[in-house]
């Protein structure tokens, strides 16, 4: 068992989930417009089989993908972290930076400034050389997010091999920020 980091920005804390947690995030997982550039919103099961994975793989690394919540009253926002995804992308072996937060807790920079943290976290403690984001092509939130990130997008899109053949969700594009380039900011 390693050591569990959580990290704090000027308005968040990424932290370790607690039982708490599952209420907020299972609704998150069922709005509509949230889950819109998934394949299927998630049954509270699945909502719940989620956290406790990403409980699990930060129990084991010390670090994943982060309950968020607002330093302002604790409010849950949703998770932003960083995750190995599944081994049969095109650009894995690799880390990923993903977030979904509640949709009451878009605009407002959530996103972009707990994912700016978990960057700084993957490259000044885990000397990562790259991290990298994908999403559906229609994800234009997401995509936003990984522009304000200075992630650069790989020409070549890929067909995502968890997506069903057929969705219009299928097809992502790819983000990829190297450590050097991070460094230069």
């Amino acid at each position: 068992m390693a050591d569990i980091i959580e990290l704090e920005t000027a308005r968040l804390r990424l932290r370790q989930w607690r039982h708490s947690d599952r209420e907020p995030f299972a609704a998150l997982n069922s709005d509509g417009r949230v889950m819109r550039y998934f394949p299927v919103p998630l049954t509270r099961d699945a909502s719940d089989a989620m956290i406790e994975r990403c409980q699990r793989l930060i129990e084991q690394r010390g670090w994943g993908l982060w309950a968020v919540e607002r330093k302002d009253g604790d409010a849950f926002v949703g998770f932003v972290g960083l995750h190995i995804p599944v081994p049969d992308l095109p650009c894995s072996p690799c880390v990923e930076a993903g977030w979904r937060l509640a949709f009451e807790h878009w605009g407002h920079g959530f996103a972009t400034e707990a994912a700016a943290e978990a960057l700084r976290f993957g490259f000044e403690t885990l000397a990562l050389t790259e991290i990298v984001s994908f999403t559906s092509l229609c994800n234009r939130p997401s995509i936003a997010v990984m522009q304000r990130l200075g992630m650069t997008r790989d020409p070549q899109t890929f067909e995502h091999p968890s997506v069903p053949a057929g969705s219009n969700l299928r097809e992502h594009c790819l983000y990829r920020l190297s450590h050097q380039h991070w460094n230069a900011r």
